[in-house]
Protein backbone atom coordinates (compact mmCIF):
# COMPACT_ATOMS: atom_id res chain seq x y z
CA UNK A 1 0.00 0.00 0.00
CA UNK A 2 1.31 3.43 -0.75
CA UNK A 3 1.61 5.99 2.52
CA UNK A 4 0.29 8.24 1.00
CA UNK A 5 -3.19 6.56 0.88
CA UNK A 6 -2.74 6.43 4.68
CA UNK A 7 -1.74 10.10 4.76
CA UNK A 8 -5.48 11.15 2.90
CA UNK A 9 -7.41 8.98 5.13
CA UNK A 10 -9.03 9.21 8.36
CA UNK A 11 -6.55 7.09 10.85
CA UNK A 12 -10.03 5.03 12.12
CA UNK A 13 -10.49 3.91 8.52
CA UNK A 14 -6.95 2.79 8.45
CA UNK A 15 -6.87 -0.99 7.29
CA UNK A 16 -5.64 -3.63 10.22
CA UNK A 17 -2.50 -3.83 8.20
CA UNK A 18 -1.38 -0.44 8.71
CA UNK A 19 0.97 -0.76 11.12
CA UNK A 20 3.01 -3.45 9.67
CA UNK A 21 3.30 -1.79 6.59
CA UNK A 22 4.34 0.79 8.45
CA UNK A 23 7.16 -0.81 10.87
CA UNK A 24 8.66 -2.00 7.41
CA UNK A 25 9.67 0.92 6.05
CA UNK A 26 10.98 2.20 9.05
CA UNK A 27 12.99 -0.78 9.25
CA UNK A 28 14.19 -0.75 5.62
CA UNK A 29 16.97 1.62 5.39
CA UNK A 30 17.31 0.97 1.50
CA UNK A 31 13.40 2.62 1.16
CA UNK A 32 13.32 6.14 -0.06
CA UNK A 33 13.72 8.58 2.62
CA UNK A 34 10.60 10.56 1.92
CA UNK A 35 8.94 7.10 2.35
CA UNK A 36 11.02 6.72 5.36
CA UNK A 37 10.14 10.40 6.87
CA UNK A 38 5.87 9.85 6.26
CA UNK A 39 5.97 6.42 7.99
CA UNK A 40 7.68 7.98 11.02
CA UNK A 41 4.94 10.93 11.26
CA UNK A 42 2.06 8.09 10.54
CA UNK A 43 3.75 5.77 13.15
CA UNK A 44 2.73 8.21 15.83
CA UNK A 45 -0.99 7.83 15.39
CA UNK A 46 -2.86 6.31 18.24
CA UNK A 47 -4.75 3.61 15.96
CA UNK A 48 -1.36 2.23 15.52
CA UNK A 49 1.57 3.09 17.95
CA UNK A 50 2.78 -0.24 19.95
CA UNK A 51 5.80 -1.19 21.34
CA UNK A 52 7.17 -3.02 18.25
CA UNK A 53 6.65 0.47 16.60
CA UNK A 54 7.92 2.20 19.29
CA UNK A 55 10.91 0.20 19.41
CA UNK A 56 11.58 1.13 15.61
CA UNK A 57 11.14 4.82 16.17
CA UNK A 58 13.42 4.98 18.98
CA UNK A 59 16.26 2.60 17.35
CA UNK A 60 15.93 5.50 14.35
CA UNK A 61 16.68 8.05 17.44
CA UNK A 62 19.69 6.52 18.68
CA UNK A 63 21.32 5.67 15.41
CA UNK A 64 23.71 8.41 14.56
CA UNK A 65 23.94 7.57 10.71
CA UNK A 66 20.06 8.18 10.07
CA UNK A 67 19.45 11.93 8.93
CA UNK A 68 18.97 14.21 11.29
CA UNK A 69 15.20 14.98 10.07
CA UNK A 70 14.10 11.50 10.07
CA UNK A 71 15.37 11.11 13.72
CA UNK A 72 13.74 14.51 14.30
CA UNK A 73 10.37 13.38 13.14
CA UNK A 74 10.82 9.80 14.66
CA UNK A 75 11.18 11.01 18.15
CA UNK A 76 8.52 13.54 17.14
CA UNK A 77 5.98 10.78 17.21
CA UNK A 78 7.23 9.02 20.56
CA UNK A 79 5.97 11.44 22.26
CA UNK A 80 1.67 10.99 22.07
CA UNK A 81 2.53 7.42 23.46
CA UNK A 82 4.68 8.92 26.50
CA UNK A 83 1.88 11.59 27.07
CA UNK A 84 -0.78 9.11 27.13
CA UNK A 85 0.88 6.59 29.27
CA UNK A 86 1.87 9.50 31.34
CA UNK A 87 -1.28 10.73 31.63
CA UNK A 88 -3.55 7.34 31.93
CA UNK A 89 -0.84 5.35 33.93
CA UNK A 90 -0.99 1.50 33.74
CA UNK A 91 -4.06 0.22 35.84
CA UNK A 92 -5.47 -0.89 33.07
CA UNK A 93 -2.41 -1.99 30.75
CA UNK A 94 -4.72 -3.28 27.73
CA UNK A 95 -5.44 0.66 27.51
CA UNK A 96 -2.00 1.51 27.13
CA UNK A 97 -0.61 1.45 23.86
CA UNK A 98 3.46 0.86 25.68
CA UNK A 99 3.79 -1.00 28.82
CA UNK A 100 5.34 0.57 31.80
CA UNK A 101 8.67 -1.31 31.42
CA UNK A 102 8.70 0.05 27.60
CA UNK A 103 7.97 3.90 29.20
CA UNK A 104 10.39 4.08 31.86
CA UNK A 105 13.22 2.74 28.92
CA UNK A 106 12.17 5.33 26.89
CA UNK A 107 11.83 7.80 29.28
CA UNK A 108 15.78 7.13 30.16
CA UNK A 109 16.77 6.58 26.74
CA UNK A 110 15.68 9.96 25.45
CA UNK A 111 17.59 11.42 28.83
CA UNK A 112 20.47 10.00 28.04
CA UNK A 113 20.60 11.17 24.21
CA UNK A 114 19.45 14.88 25.64
CA UNK A 115 22.50 14.89 27.71
CA UNK A 116 24.87 13.89 24.73
CA UNK A 117 26.33 17.26 23.34
CA UNK A 118 27.30 15.51 20.47
CA UNK A 119 23.96 15.05 19.41
CA UNK A 120 22.90 18.13 17.38
CA UNK A 121 21.13 20.62 18.47
CA UNK A 122 17.65 20.10 16.19
CA UNK A 123 17.82 16.30 17.52
CA UNK A 124 17.95 17.75 21.32
CA UNK A 125 15.25 20.28 21.04
CA UNK A 126 12.99 17.59 19.35
CA UNK A 127 13.89 14.92 22.51
CA UNK A 128 13.29 17.65 24.64
CA UNK A 129 9.83 18.94 23.50
CA UNK A 130 8.85 14.93 23.20
CA UNK A 131 10.06 13.96 26.36
CA UNK A 132 8.74 16.89 28.55
CA UNK A 133 4.91 15.67 27.49
CA UNK A 134 6.20 13.08 30.37
CA UNK A 135 7.91 15.08 32.43
CA UNK A 136 10.45 14.11 34.94
CA UNK A 137 12.70 15.58 37.55
CA UNK A 138 14.96 16.74 34.67
CA UNK A 139 13.13 18.45 32.52
CA UNK A 140 12.46 21.97 34.63
CA UNK A 141 16.64 22.98 34.19
CA UNK A 142 16.89 21.95 30.78
CA UNK A 143 13.99 23.93 30.17
CA UNK A 144 15.30 26.56 31.57
CA UNK A 145 19.08 26.85 30.42
CA UNK A 146 17.02 26.16 26.88
CA UNK A 147 14.97 29.90 27.31
CA UNK A 148 18.50 31.55 28.51
CA UNK A 149 20.56 30.50 25.44
CA UNK A 150 20.52 33.63 22.81
CA UNK A 151 19.16 30.80 19.73
CA UNK A 152 15.36 31.66 18.97
CA UNK A 153 14.85 27.68 17.75
CA UNK A 154 16.13 26.60 21.55
CA UNK A 155 13.65 29.77 23.08
CA UNK A 156 10.67 28.31 20.92
CA UNK A 157 11.58 24.94 22.11
CA UNK A 158 11.52 26.14 26.13
CA UNK A 159 7.91 28.25 25.33
CA UNK A 160 6.57 25.00 23.52
CA UNK A 161 8.05 22.84 26.68
CA UNK A 162 6.19 25.07 29.26
CA UNK A 163 2.91 24.35 28.29
CA UNK A 164 3.59 20.82 29.79
CA UNK A 165 5.89 22.19 32.97
CA UNK A 166 5.28 24.03 36.00
CA UNK A 167 6.37 26.46 37.37
CA UNK A 168 7.56 29.19 34.39
CA UNK A 169 4.90 31.95 34.62
CA UNK A 170 7.10 34.49 34.72
CA UNK A 171 8.62 33.61 31.72
CA UNK A 172 5.48 32.73 29.53
CA UNK A 173 4.16 36.91 30.20
CA UNK A 174 7.81 37.49 29.49
CA UNK A 175 7.65 36.25 26.08
CA UNK A 176 4.36 36.93 25.53
CA UNK A 177 5.87 40.01 23.76
CA UNK A 178 7.88 38.11 21.46
CA UNK A 179 8.11 38.84 17.53
CA UNK A 180 8.35 35.44 16.92
CA UNK A 181 5.32 34.44 15.82
CA UNK A 182 5.99 31.21 16.34
CA UNK A 183 6.84 31.71 19.88
CA UNK A 184 4.16 34.19 20.79
CA UNK A 185 1.79 31.27 20.02
CA UNK A 186 3.37 28.70 22.00
CA UNK A 187 3.01 31.55 24.87
CA UNK A 188 -0.42 31.85 24.62
CA UNK A 189 -1.24 28.25 24.61
CA UNK A 190 0.92 27.84 27.82
CA UNK A 191 -1.15 30.62 29.50
CA UNK A 192 -4.10 29.27 29.24
CA UNK A 193 -2.74 25.75 30.27
CA UNK A 194 -1.39 27.18 33.23
CA UNK A 195 -4.48 30.04 33.60
CA UNK A 196 -1.59 32.69 33.62
CA UNK A 197 -3.10 35.39 35.34
CA UNK A 198 -0.79 38.09 34.47
CA UNK A 199 -0.95 37.53 30.78
CA UNK A 200 -5.31 38.15 31.05
CA UNK A 201 -4.93 41.73 29.38
CA UNK A 202 -2.92 40.57 26.34
CA UNK A 203 -4.62 37.74 25.82
CA UNK A 204 -7.78 38.97 25.96
CA UNK A 205 -6.72 41.77 23.34
CA UNK A 206 -5.69 39.45 20.54
CA UNK A 207 -9.04 37.65 20.60
CA UNK A 208 -11.06 41.30 20.24
CA UNK A 209 -8.04 42.22 17.79
CA UNK A 210 -9.27 42.34 13.90
CA UNK A 211 -5.84 41.68 13.44
CA UNK A 212 -5.11 38.59 14.91
CA UNK A 213 -4.66 35.55 12.23
CA UNK A 214 -6.67 32.52 13.23
CA UNK A 215 -4.41 29.85 14.67
CA UNK A 216 -3.34 32.56 17.12
CA UNK A 217 -6.62 33.55 18.04
CA UNK A 218 -7.92 30.16 18.26
CA UNK A 219 -5.64 29.56 21.22
CA UNK A 220 -6.27 32.99 22.35
CA UNK A 221 -10.32 31.99 22.90
CA UNK A 222 -9.34 29.01 25.04
CA UNK A 223 -7.03 31.06 26.81
CA UNK A 224 -9.28 33.00 27.74
CA UNK A 225 -11.74 30.99 29.39
CA UNK A 226 -9.22 28.95 31.09
CA UNK A 227 -8.10 32.06 32.55
CA UNK A 228 -10.87 33.99 33.94
CA UNK A 229 -14.30 32.02 32.42
CA UNK A 230 -16.34 35.15 33.35
CA UNK A 231 -14.73 37.80 32.11
CA UNK A 232 -13.92 35.86 28.71
CA UNK A 233 -17.57 34.92 28.91
CA UNK A 234 -18.72 38.46 27.61
CA UNK A 235 -15.80 39.01 25.07
CA UNK A 236 -16.41 35.60 23.60
CA UNK A 237 -20.43 36.22 23.09
CA UNK A 238 -19.56 39.23 21.38
CA UNK A 239 -17.91 37.08 18.88
CA UNK A 240 -20.03 34.05 18.46
CA UNK A 241 -21.85 35.19 15.38
CA UNK A 242 -18.62 35.11 13.64
CA UNK A 243 -18.97 33.37 9.61
CA UNK A 244 -16.07 31.05 10.37
CA UNK A 245 -17.32 28.15 11.79
CA UNK A 246 -13.67 26.86 12.98
CA UNK A 247 -13.75 30.39 15.44
CA UNK A 248 -17.69 29.86 16.54
CA UNK A 249 -17.34 26.04 17.57
CA UNK A 250 -13.51 27.49 19.41
CA UNK A 251 -16.04 29.74 20.83
CA UNK A 252 -18.63 27.59 22.14
CA UNK A 253 -16.19 25.14 23.42
CA UNK A 254 -14.66 27.33 25.66
CA UNK A 255 -17.60 28.65 26.88
CA UNK A 256 -18.49 25.18 27.26
CA UNK A 257 -15.06 24.06 29.42
CA UNK A 258 -15.53 27.15 31.35
CA UNK A 259 -19.06 25.75 32.30
CA UNK A 260 -20.76 28.51 30.91
CA UNK A 261 -22.90 27.12 28.38
CA UNK A 262 -24.22 30.41 25.75
CA UNK A 263 -27.72 30.28 25.31
CA UNK A 264 -29.23 32.72 23.53
CA UNK A 265 -33.35 32.21 22.67
CA UNK A 266 -32.90 32.72 18.81
CA UNK A 267 -30.34 30.17 18.34
CA UNK A 268 -31.58 26.08 19.23
CA UNK A 269 -29.51 23.55 19.21
CA UNK A 270 -30.36 22.24 15.77
CA UNK A 271 -29.15 25.44 14.22
CA UNK A 272 -25.94 25.11 16.19
CA UNK A 273 -25.68 21.87 14.73
CA UNK A 274 -26.29 23.07 11.64
CA UNK A 275 -24.05 25.95 11.70
CA UNK A 276 -21.12 24.09 12.81
CA UNK A 277 -21.41 20.83 10.74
Amino acid sequence: MDLRILKDTPPWEWPEEAGEIIIGILRDDHADESERLLAAELAGDFTVINEELVDALLSIVLRGDETEELRCQAVLSLGPALEYAYTDGFDDPEEVPISEGTFRRLQESLRQLYLDTDVTKNVRRRILEASVRAPQDWHPDAVRAAYSLDDELWRLTAVFCMRFIRGFDDQIVEVLESENPEIHYQAVCAAGIWEVDAAWSHVAGLVTSEGTDKPLLLAAIEAVANIRPQEAAEILTDLIDSKDEDIAEAILEALAMAGLPWEDEDWDEDEEDEFLH
